[in-house]
């Protein structure tokens, strides 16, 4: 999340108040946090000054606007451009992919085809564990379930081949056609 939330205030400074927004107005379609993990996580942040205080409004609340310091930018372009951690294709690249235009031309390319790579392991994975369960016996009161399991592997493999394809074909264009 203090990736996603340094790209927001990369986008512009923000409050609390507007980060809170921003997550429900665009983030939210491939990253859920409450008001309370982005307080905790903007406490991360300038703890570690990553973020500062813009300003604060006078009067009894005291809004504080955030922004990044040089070395939120600096990380924020090491995580941006690093290998892709995370459980999922989609938890470690849709983060990457909605921050992608604030990195240089040049960066994008190679950081598309570390998604494609990462979802051509992804399926790999996918497509052995589909090979292996063809030569598994299953006893006759488990047959049921194992073929809505397996239904559910050939969506995650008939996913990983689009994500796949679709990543590939974005890199090999060098980005969104613009225009």
């Amino acid at each position: 999340m203090a990736h996603v939330i340094l790209g927001l205030l990369l986008i512009a400074p923000q409050s609390l108040y507007s980060l809170i927004k921003s997550f429900e107005a665009g983030v939210a379609l491939f990253y859920s946090a409450s008001s309370g993990s982005i307080k905790r996580a903007l406490d991360t942040l300038l703890g570690k000054g990553l973020i500062e205080v813009a300003s604060t409004e006078p009067g009894g609340r005291g809004k504080k606007v955030y922004r990044t310091t040089e070395a939120g930018r600096q990380e924020f372009h090491r995580w941006m451009t690093g290998e892709l951690g995370g459980a999922d294709l989609e938890t470690a690249a849709l983060p990457r992919l909605f921050f992608l235009g604030l990195l240089a031309p040049e960066n994008r390319p190679p950081v598309l085809r570390k998604i494609q790579e990462r979802a051509a392991a992804d399926l790999a994975e996918l497509t052995a564990l589909h090979k292996h369960l063809d030569t598994m016996e299953l006893s006759p009161e488990f047959r049921d379930v194992a073929a809505y399991q397996r239904l559910t592997l050939e969506y995650g493999i008939t996913s990983g081949r689009h994500a796949l394809a679709w990543f590939g074909e974005l890199a090999d264009r060098g980005g969104p056609q613009t225009g």
